[in-house]
């Protein structure tokens, strides 16, 4: 009888607190969510780079990494996730738990070109990662063997065009932004440029420094010791103004061909959905990291002129070179596969 009432009392206990157990455990996560916003980031970071070690973007990104770690208190681990012109590190990144934790290094050529040359893209850049900050502008160039009879561009758009079989031009791949930049100059001035794909840029410039190939569209940065040394002339640059490394060298724009702006970037974007106190926090930081003297100075080193702009900003730029590059693209008909 005693162990009856004593069955009859526990369970009237329990009934009374599971209103309250189930209140608990429903508030918890809220909690827990507003906790991991305010303290971010209360453990390391995962910082996904789509391309393996040793370029410029993974260069760059481990630049960023180091120092943006140090100014967080907490270690951004650099993960290389190679493949595919780096949709499929960029797919991880988009498919991740959008809780700051997993950011990726965007790329130009992966998120505004591959859209438009790749077929079946595993993510959408708009809709499913969230613009952090951008790192920098990586400066493209236009270089010619010396061999070639044209000092600048107009003479070489001219000397284009009374050649039946116009002039080759190599890039680093069918697709690459310097293919695009290339396509979209043969489109705005006439010239009969024709592409020559390379697995990468390193062949491309030892065949124009050998004279085996005519010209190249390339970034600054694999070109300005050729042209120091002269082994190769400089046409021009497709960024908005002259740079300081070249400072002899015209623009596009300069040379004659108004509005035209062709660079490659590197950025860092979070998944979709990722807290917007977070991402403003992570902006903040990168944009104090890529600003320092040092990490500047750094970047210059690579051909990249830091950023740091706002994730509006970022966005907005995004949206423009997709409208942009598509444009070229359904135009000159390329695909990659």
């Amino acid at each position: 009888m005693q162990a009856t009432r004593l069955f009859h009392r526990r369970a009237i206990l329990r009934g009374a607190l599971a209103p309250l157990c189930a209140l608990l455990t429903v508030g918890a996560p809220a909690a827990h969510a507003t906790e991991t916003a305010q303290q971010y980031p209360s453990r390391a970071i995962r910082l996904i780079v789509p391309f393996a070690p040793g370029g410029v973007t993974d260069t760059g990104a481990r630049l960023v990494a180091d120092k943006l770690g140090q100014r967080l208190g907490q270690q951004v681990i650099v993960d290389n996730k190679p493949g595919a012109s780096g949709n499929i590190g960029t797919q991880m990144a988009a498919q991740a738990t959008p809780d700051g934790y997993t950011l990726v290094v965007g790329f130009d050529g992966t998120l505004v070109i591959n859209p438009h040359v790749h077929r079946n893209i595993p993510f959408d850049t708009l809709k499913d990662l969230a613009p952090v900050s951008k790192i920098g502008d990586a400066a493209l160039i236009i270089v010619a063997n010396p061999s070639l009879p044209a000092n600048n561009l107009q003479e070489l758009i001219a000397y284009s065009k009374s050649h039946s079989n116009g002039v080759s031009y190599g890039s680093a791949g069918v697709g690459s932004t310097p293919h695009l930049a290339g396509e979209l100059l043969r489109q705005r001035t006439g010239a009969k440029l024709v592409h020559i794909p390379y697995k990468g840029g390193g062949q491309a410039m030892a065949d124009v420094v050998g004279g085996s190939l005519p010209l190249l569209y390339t970034a600054v940065a694999g070109a300005y010791p050729y042209v120091e040394r002269k082994q190769i002339k400089a046409i021009a640059v497709s960024t908005d103004k002259r740079l300081a490394s070249l400072p002899d060298v015209p623009t596009v724009q300069e040379s004659g061909v108004p509005d035209f702006i062709a660079n490659s970037w590197i950025g860092i974007l979070a998944p979709a959905g990722t807290p917007d106190d977070i991402v403003a926090k992570l902006q903040g930081e990168i944009r104090a990291v890529v600003n320092a003297p040092d990490i500047r100075e750094r970047l210059a080193g690579l051909g990249i002129t830091a950023s740091g702009n706002t994730p509006a900003e970022f966005r907005k730029q995004i949206a423009s070179d997709l409208a942009m590059y598509e444009d070229i693209v359904k135009k000159a008909q390329i695909r990659a596969d």
